[in-house]
């Protein structure tokens, strides 16, 4: 998701985090990020946006590197959120920290999700703005469930279970939407949607890209 809408902290306003596990560490100090590398988001309308991603069959030191390249990509472009099959990889990852947007003056404070699930979705529904990385400057009012719970293995491979409403509802809605190939735009009406691709896709053409969606 793009910086300017929308996401998560392992403890943050608007999330508890229920562990299945009696040990988890606190959460990591930034120290790992000294020796990652920046990922190329790809963009609106390149078809690899809609692959359904496969999930992780085992979090190892590759997949924690991979996180942390995720991570290091999803600040500098900046935003609060980011799915691995946004840069090329469709596996079920996500990167997520919405504290600067809760609170400007929040240091970084990560969530790592690997086979994220939604458990639950409230009734209640909430409409927010969102923005996605893939889709650069375009934002627009999403209805989606106010609240919901998601289960995830974290980047030790700890299962957990977090439960969210807020910026980081949305966030994690919006980036597992990623991973079963929908974007956010598949929520607006097909008009609103069309005019989107058909945007993307013309700027696509004058770059040389690949094929519309």
């Amino acid at each position: 998701m793009g910086q300017q809408p929308a996401f998560g902290r392992r403890r943050s306003a608007g999330a508890t985090v229920v562990s299945s596990t009696e040990n988890v560490d606190p959460a990591l100090p930034l120290t790992y990020l000294e020796n990652v590398s920046k990922l190329d988001i790809i963009t609106l309308p390149d078809r690899k946006l809609r692959a359904r991603s496969a999930p992780v069959e085992r979090v190892d030191d590759e997949v924690r590197r991979f996180l942390d390249d995720m991570l290091e990509t999803m600040y500098e472009a900046p935003g609060i959120g980011l799915a691995a099959v946004q840069v090329g990889l469709p596996r079920r990852m996500v990167t997520i920290d919405v504290a600067k947007r809760e609170d400007e003056n929040a240091d970084p404070n990560p969530l790592f999700l690997i086979n994220p699930e939604i458990l639950w979705r409230s009734d209640e529904r909430a409409v927010h703005e969102e923005g996605c990385l893939s889709i650069p400057e375009y934002y627009a009012e999403v209805e989606r469930p106010a609240s919901v719970r998601v289960r995830y293995l974290d980047r030790d491979g700890n299962l957990q279970e977090i439960e969210a409403d807020s910026i980081l509802a949305v966030c994690l809605q919006h980036e597992i939407d990623h991973l079963d190939g929908i974007l956010f735009i598949d929520h607006l009406s097909k008009l609103k949607r069309d005019m989107v691709i058909k945007k993307f896709t013309k700027q696509a053409k004058i770059a040389g890209k690949p094929a519309p969606l």
